[in-house]
């Protein structure tokens, strides 16, 4: 289990490759980890949490999140 406490580019990628696995974001290549920054860990997180908590989303829920993680990019 990743402990995603500790705010690392490591567990910040481990988090955004999970959303967009969960979301099978068809834009997937277009979000790079490395288009993020670690300042914004705890929102990426907070995202992840809401992702990892759902088996199933709407499409209004999914473009919901896709544009909130849009807005945390570089």
């Amino acid at each position: 289990m990743v402990d995603l406490e500790q705010a690392t580019v490591e567990n910040m990628v481990f988090m955004i490759e999970a959303i967009k696995a969960k979301l099978k974001m068809a834009t997937a290549a277009a979000m790079q980890a490395s288009s993020f920054n670690l300042d914004n860990y705890e929102d990426i997180r907070d995202l992840y949490e809401v992702v990892a908590s759902k088996e199933n989303f709407s499409i209004s829920e999914v473009e919901a999140l896709v544009s909130e993680l849009g807005k945390l990019r570089n």
